[in-house]
């Protein structure tokens, strides 16, 4: 196989550029693009994330577009309309901002759930379909979208069968100190032109098949099945994870374990995604919440409650 950490060197170079310090959500969304699957962002605003989604296009030589997500903002702003055309007396699609291979959706928790239902389709088939027409996506295509916590003014929280569309959730967090003194300086700022390319979009394309073709022994699928199916037994649990949360975890073990030069699956990583992965699916009812429980509190006692298995581990060992 290629040296895949160089990969992950690579990019983290170049991204690293106009976004320091922040080494694991580089590595986690580069992860989430190789397993092919979409990114949620909750952030406060201007902590650099509409600069991260444009620094990944220009490090993967992709088309990128940004939506600002707004009450008014309508479904076909997202998939597209049909317009007449008068010189040729016929309707022309009119292409939306999901024609693109890096599709940013920002601050998606402000517009209304009907604009938020255009994305499931896009998302989830990577197609759009204009009055009975199918028109597929660029490939490759994923979606980096940003929300506010909840609570901030104009929002409001996101139907659980639009989060788990999302393979991971992170959060960025604020700048360490000096990384904020540079960004003062518009050190950032100036830096987004000289991020090079590392991968171009029929590399990416062509890894993703290659981590799709990640081994997972018996017992790895048989660990991250108990993962899923505890979470819905929880006494602290309202909502579970569902099987899309579970192919979500095993898709991001398999990205992990090929940019750390492996192919095949270890338990360490399934246990170094699961809280990215359930961390937004797992919704707590009221007696976790009165007893002041995290979602990363549930995540622990799933992973205190099934032995790992005895797989091969990083160094090859079983």
């Amino acid at each position: 196989m290629i040296n895949q950490k160089t990969i992950f060197e690579n990019i983290n170079r170049e991204i690293g550029k106009v976004i320091s310090g922040k080494e694991n959500v580089i590595k986690m969304i580069a992860t989430a693009i190789l397993a092919g699957g979409h990114v949620l962002l909750e952030d406060v605003p201007g902590v650099g994330k509409t600069t991260l989604a444009l620094a990944f296009s220009k490090a993967f030589d992709l088309s990128y577009r940004r939506m600002q997500f707004t009450p008014d903002v309508l479904p076909s702003d997202v998939i597209g309309f049909s317009m007449y055309n008068k010189k040729t007396d016929e309707f022309q699609y009119m292409p939306g901002v999901a024609m693109c291979n890096i599709l940013l959706a920002d601050e998606i928790n402000r517009t209304s759930p009907k604009t938020q239902a255009a994305l499931l389709e896009v998302m989830e088939e990577k197609k759009v379909t204009v009055d009975g027409v199918t028109r597929m996506l660029p490939n490759p295509f994923f979606v980096i979208a940003t929300q506010n916590p909840v609570g901030y003014v104009g929002t409001q929280k996101l139907p659980e069968s639009q989060l788990d569309r999302f393979m991971i959730k992170l959060s960025m967090g604020y700048p360490e100190f000096e990384d904020e003194v540079n960004i003062y300086k518009g050190k950032s700022y100036d830096a987004i032109d000289k991020v090079e390319r590392v991968l171009t979009g029929e590399e990416v394309s062509e890894y993703q098949k290659q981590v799709a073709d990640v081994y997972v022994e018996e017992s790895i699928y048989r660990y991250a099945t108990g993962l899923v199916r505890n979470s819905r037994e929880n006494d602290g649990v309202e909502l579970g994870v569902s099987p899309r949360g579970g192919i979500a975890l095993l898709s991001m073990s398999k990205a992990t374990a090929f940019l750390d030069g492996r192919d095949y699956v270890v338990p360490e990583d399934i246990l170094s995604n699961i809280e990215y992965v359930f961390g937004h699916r797992i919704v707590l009812n009221s007696k976790a919440r009165a007893a002041g429980k995290t979602e990363k509190d549930i995540i622990e006692e799933l992973i205190r409650g099934l032995d790992i298995p005895a797989g091969k581990s990083k160094n090859g060992d079983r």
